[in-house]
């Protein structure tokens, strides 16, 4: 059963992830809400980045719930998506900057819990 640190990361990463499915929606959809930086390294399809956060999204929900289980791998599944979301999330920058960094900052404190957090003995 999943403690403290676990239960915060588990959440954080639900709600992380559910903010993606809906993100990769919106890319998907080909709204007019991304407005992209002109001459910016990192210049890719809004398309392309939304299947990108749908499916990134939707397996962080996944492992999150896995977190309350207090598994092993979903703690080394939820620092990998997390690293791999903080990364989409820099990259997508230019498409929605205030957004990107909020969730980046949540990717870290994700980060941070999951390795913190001690395993528990029994």
């Amino acid at each position: 059963m999943a403690a403290g640190l676990v239960v915060f990361a588990a959440v954080m990463l639900i709600l992380t992830g559910l903010l993606g499915v809906f993100r990769g929606i919106m890319g998907i959809a080909e709204d007019d809400i991304f407005v992209s930086t002109p001459n910016y390294v990192f210049e890719f399809d809004v398309t392309g980045w939304g299947w990108l956060h749908l499916i990134l999204g939707a397996l962080a929900v996944l492992v999150g719930f896995g977190l309350f289980t207090g598994a092993l791998w979903a703690r080394i599944g939820g620092v990998a998506l997390a690293g791999l979301a903080l990364i989409v999330n820099f990259l997508s920058i230019p498409y929605y900057p205030f957004w990107a960094i909020v969730l980046m900052a949540l990717d870290a404190f994700i980060i941070w819990a999951l390795c913190v957090a001690r395993r528990p003995q029994f």
